[in-house]
């Protein structure tokens, strides 16, 4: 069997539970569900941090954020790239001898891009990134004839997209599905995979859609897919926020959502959930286009996202300064018909973006570099059982509204997160998988508290965190935190 082809669509702020494969009782999402039953479908997969730049360079160079020390996007107070020396699973792939190719956000690096990671072709979704340092673009700028959405709208003589309802999500009246940045982007992932046919090389094709991350313009039918009213709450609605750190209760009343009922909520959710479905479609086109070329069979196929979305879980909006299941939690699909069974489901503990990272240089034949922490998803992808993690961590450190270091772990049972500075917090997850009461000062859930916080600390010992000292340790382990 050759070196497969690593097809990688990478999506931006997608929850777990809205694929429909994952239970979402509404959502229609056929092709991810088709990827999950010709493939295996891992449902506790969880990013390493809540936050697009940091995730992202975590999945480059198969690091904690810790490790690679990018904590945070680049408008905030913490703003660093990782080291220019770190390998990335990019340039081991290239100098193995795959093709690479590029499509939409980048959000990595504050001044390079997809082509100096070892990609032959980036293809930018918005341009050319002037004035754009928020999103990273710090002294890079593109040619003004660089070909982007954005250029490609503009050339059809279509207005810009709108913003009316900020970050809340809209409809697009001015597009058909056909015209969205969606199906432009699945267009140069097609284009593509086509081209690969004239090269004697593996391929490695990312697609990294900036949806279905707020605010979520969508074009007709799909805005209207989801009647609000027939939308159920997700298990973390309501939250009073009851002894729960303020800065939760702060970001309500930031993006001025505060005291929203559901009926307010569930018309962002249907532009959220139709949103979705258009990217399904535009998958559907991708994974139509491999099978026409003959070229399934030999590709792995992997759809995940950066991480997860609130999206009005306990009330809130995007997903800072928490570490819910709503955010940590992510989907992850693999499907390769010549080395994996279908039907798989795996409840293994995965790290996706640095696990990730790890099987693609393994399953290209090449050395994984030792700077990578992951471990291979290979023995699951054989139906040959977990890869001995019993457990999950992720971090936090503050973005735009001001640095806050939080670290969690997670079992199949509790889940605890390690507040530097607001009370701690710590959740049942077989009676409450909402989320929503913080056993913290819970007497008898005190057990269960310590042990996680021994677990907490030898975790950050193995990784070398940031914050691995003698203050830290006698909190944790001498349980010395309010």
């Amino acid at each position: 069997m050759n070196r497969p082809n690593i097809l990688f669509i990478h999506s931006d702020q997608h929850r777990y539970d809205c694929i429909g494969a994952n239970g979402h009782p509404l959502l229609q999402t056929p092709h991810l569900d088709r990827l999950a039953a010709e493939g295996i479908n891992f449902r506790h997969a969880y990013t390493p941090i809540p936050l697009c730049t940091p995730a992202r360079a975590s999945l480059l160079t198969g690091q904690w954020p810790t490790q690679h020390l990018a904590i945070s996007n680049w408008h905030s107070e913490a703003p660093r790239p990782f080291a220019d020396d770190l390998p990335t699973y990019s340039q081991v792939l290239r100098d193995g001898g795959y093709w690479l190719g590029y499509v939409a956000k980048w959000h990595v690096h504050p001044s390079k891009g997809a082509l100096d990671f070892g990609f032959h072709e980036y293809v930018v979704e918005e341009g050319p990134f002037k004035g754009t340092a928020a999103y990273g673009f710090h002294g890079w700028e593109l040619d003004e004839t660089t070909q982007s959405y954005e250029s490609w709208r503009a050339g059809q003589g279509l207005p810009p997209r709108p913003r009316e309802r900020g970050w809340l999500g809209e409809v697009d009246p001015h597009i058909t599905p056909g015209q969205s940045r969606l199906a432009w982007g699945a267009d140069q992932a097609i284009r593509m995979l086509q081209e690969s046919q004239t090269r004697q090389m593996p391929f490695h094709i990312r697609w990294d859609p900036s949806e279905p991350h707020l605010p979520n313009v969508v074009p007709e039918p799909y805005f209207s897919m989801y009647p609000p009213d027939e939308i159920p709450p997700w298990p973390s609605f309501p939250d009073p926020l009851v002894g729960k750190p303020y800065i939760q209760g702060q970001q309500q009343r930031t993006w001025q959502v505060a005291g929203w009922s559901w009926e307010d909520w569930s018309p962002v959710v249907s532009a959220y959930l139709g949103e979705i479905s258009l990217l399904d479609a535009q998958i559907g086109r991708i994974l139509d286009e491999l099978d026409r070329l003959g070229l399934a069979d030999n590709t792995l196929v992997v759809y995940s996202t950066d991480h997860g979305d609130l999206c009005g879980g306990h009330g809130m909006l995007d997903k800072h300064f928490v570490l819910y299941d709503d955010v940590v939690r992510v989907p992850l699909l693999m499907r390769w018909p010549a080395r994996i069974a279908p039907g798989q489901v795996s409840d293994a503990f995965v790290v996706h973006s640095l696990d990730l990272a790890v099987t693609f240089c393994e399953l290209a034949g090449l050395p994984v570099p030792e700077t990578f922490a992951g471990r291979s998803l290979r023995p699951m992808m054989r139906g040959e059982g977990g890869n001995g993690r019993n457990d999950i961590f992720a971090m936090y450190h503050g973005n735009l509204f001001g640095l806050y270091s939080q670290r969690m772990v997670r079992d199949a049972d509790w889940k605890y997160v390690w507040n530097a500075t607001a009370e701690d917090e710590l959740y049942c997850l077989a009676d409450d998988p909402g989320e929503i009461h913080n056993r913290a000062t819970d007497p008898a859930a005190f057990p269960e508290l310590a042990r996680l916080r021994r677990r907490l600390w030898a975790w950050m010992e193995e990784t070398d965190d940031l914050l691995l000292n003698p203050f830290v340790r006698r909190q944790l382990l001498e349980n010395l935190k309010l």
